[in-house]
């Protein structure tokens, strides 16, 4: 035996990529769901990408990098 642990379920053997793999750590640290933070961002739309990334760090004291996590989400989402 190895000792390798195996996922136990197909959900466990998916791992979120990309701006969404931040998503547990902006809940846990700024006490909101993601839905939240995203209701919030369609209130500047037509702002640019670091203008919402300063917003969310001005406003609501975002760390850099989920800020950035957050707005780059949103806009791909919009552009789908």
């Amino acid at each position: 035996m190895t000792g390798k642990t195996h996922p136990t379920t197909v959900a466990d053997s998916i791992k979120v990529k990309g701006p969404a793999s931040y998503f547990p750590s902006i809940e846990k640290t700024y006490g909101q769901p993601i839905a939240h933070w995203l209701t919030l961002l369609q209130g500047l739309e037509g702002k640019k990408h670091m203008e919402m990334v300063a917003w969310l760090k001005g406003e609501h004291q975002f760390g850099h990098g989920h800020a950035n996590a957050l707005v780059a989400y949103f806009i791909n989402e919009k552009s789908r």
